[in-house]
């Protein structure tokens, strides 16, 4: 079985609510609810929430929820250990991970992603950019010079339900999707919250003309 896993928790520090905050006229979380929605190689999808409410919208929208312990909800509290819990009350070979805090994803961005991971034989996948940045005075080169680095965006992870279990994030073969700028927005704050928001309008506007 393929799952896919959207965390949820309640408590959020820089923006109050930011998971079911509205953003283009619907909850959050409910960009990646859509999205998890449209895959087609996705055979089950669920919320992972301690929040009542966030369990009350994430099943509005027709989403399945898992209540997670309120442990599992701290600031402490590791994706890992979260992913983990799912695993202990439903089944699944792969797992693919979907962070509400990133809404903008290409049509079929999660099922280009579950694909790769399954040509590629990987272990664990993630989407993201080349970044080029680097502490000032630290390299001396142009920047188009500049290798730089895969970062990931928190956008999409693929992982093999096995190395969860056994506590490890990556594996020995890890994959990468590079994606496009819009969609490496990780929302952190009410400037990223806005930035994201300004993006789904327009395209929104160009889906409607």
């Amino acid at each position: 079985m393929i799952l896919g896993i959207i965390p949820a928790r309640g408590g959020s520090k820089g923006i109050l609510k930011k998971n079911i905050k509205e953003m283009c006229g619907k909850p959050l979380i409910a960009w990646s609810i859509e999205a998890a929605r449209q895959s087609k190689l996705l055979d089950r999808f669920i919320v992972s929430t301690e929040d009542v409410g966030i369990a009350q919208i994430a099943n509005g929208l027709g989403a399945e929820v898992l209540v997670r312990p309120v442990e599992l909800a701290t600031d402490e509290a590791s994706t890992l250990s979260v992913l983990q819990h799912v695993l202990e009350h439903m089944p699944a070979e792969i797992i693919v991970l979907l962070q509400p805090t990133s809404p903008i994803r290409n049509k079929g961005l999660i099922d280009r992603c579950i694909k790769r991971f399954q040509d590629t034989n990987a272990d664990s996948l993630a989407t993201g950019f080349i970044c080029k940045n680097y502490e000032w005075g630290t390299y001396s080169k142009r920047r188009q010079e500049l290798r730089g680095f895969f970062y990931d965006d928190g956008n999409v992870y693929v992982f093999k339900a096995e190395l969860i279990r056994r506590g490890d994030r990556y594996g020995k073969r890890m994959e990468r999707v590079v994606t496009e700028k819009e969609e490496n927005i990780e929302i952190d704050d009410e400037f990223d919250f806005w930035l994201a928001e300004q993006i789904l309008k327009k395209r929104e506007g160009s889906v409607n003309n």
